[in-house]
């Protein structure tokens, strides 16, 4: 065994999908094709980069944190030499950029949890300020929590200010739940695999209007149990809130988790051409 001697580590969030019904819907959900390349950020042992690199994709590669698996992934998959690339580091300060030049078109991935948050941001980017790749196609392993935040419609406990972005952003949606004992060592929490298609450029927000709705979800959603009228106090001039929020079809007696990522932006909008939101917000 190429990893033998070698155990999971607490501090790299490291827990190994093991079970091979999850680890093929997630490549059915990637629907990888001939032209596709695909980026895999902590491979671990390489249960899913077999997977990978037996579909028709035209390369991977795969990034990982903890050197103690690198010399076993290359041992593993030294076959595929040609298809296969490796890169020992941290994936939110590398290059993404496989060593050939050539950018990888879909993520794949088991993402540590204790990254979730800035590893999105990287892959994705933010409202208004794209990643530095525009992946095609992210599906994503994450822990369920985290999932549904993302996937929340308005009304529901975990709509949040990242379900607003993130719809506003791509198309999400999920693919499976993965309990517990789909890992080895099992974690401590339920996961769920979501999909994650980015909306082309002409479907992204302008960055003006999108820099100014970031900083208006984060008012609203700092106060997400107060109605908007309350939470966005002094944001803007009363009037002006009333008159805008009436134009769209927003009552400011609502909490913000009722509110649609739709009529989020249509309200910034609003906002932004009344001249009302200050960019410092």
């Amino acid at each position: 065994m190429v990893f033998l001697g070698h155990r999971s580590r607490k501090r790299f969030g490291q827990h190994w999908l093991i079970d091979p019904k999850v680890l093929d819907q997630i490549l059915v959900e990637a629907d990888l094709q001939p032209q596709d390349r695909v980026l895999e950020v902590g491979p671990g042992r390489g249960a899913l980069t077999e997977r990978l690199l037996n579909s028709p994709a035209a390369a991977v590669h795969a990034i990982e944190l903890d050197r103690d698996l690198v010399d076993g992934l290359y041992k593993r998959f030294l076959f595929e030499k040609s298809r296969f690339t490796l890169q020992q580091g941290d994936v939110l300060s590398v290059s993404l950029i496989p060593p050939d030049g050539l950018a990888s078109t879909k993520v794949v991935a088991n993402i540590p949890y204790n990254i979730t948050g800035p590893l999105l941001e990287r892959l994705l980017g933010r409202l208004g300020k794209p990643g530095e790749i525009s992946f095609r196609k992210l599906v994503l392993l994450l822990q369920k929590e985290v999932a549904e935040r993302i996937l929340a419609k308005p009304g529901q406990s975990h709509f949040s200010a990242l379900s607003v972005r993130l719809q506003l952003m791509a198309n999400c949606r999920k693919v499976c739940l993965v309990p517990p004992r789909c890992f080895q060592p099992p974690p401590k929490v339920t996961s769920e695999v979501i999909s994650i298609e980015p909306f082309p450029s002409e479907k992204q927000i302008e960055p003006v209007l999108a820099t100014h709705l970031d900083g208006l979800l984060r008012r609203a959603f700092m106060g997400r149990r107060k109605m908007l009228r309350n939470s966005l106090n002094g944001f803007c001039s009363h009037v002006v809130l009333e008159s805008v929020a009436g134009s769209v079809g927003i009552n400011l007696n609502k909490r913000p988790q009722e509110l649609s990522p739709e009529l989020w932006l249509a309200f910034s909008n609003g906002l932004v051409r009344a001249g009302q939101i200050d960019q410092k917000q």
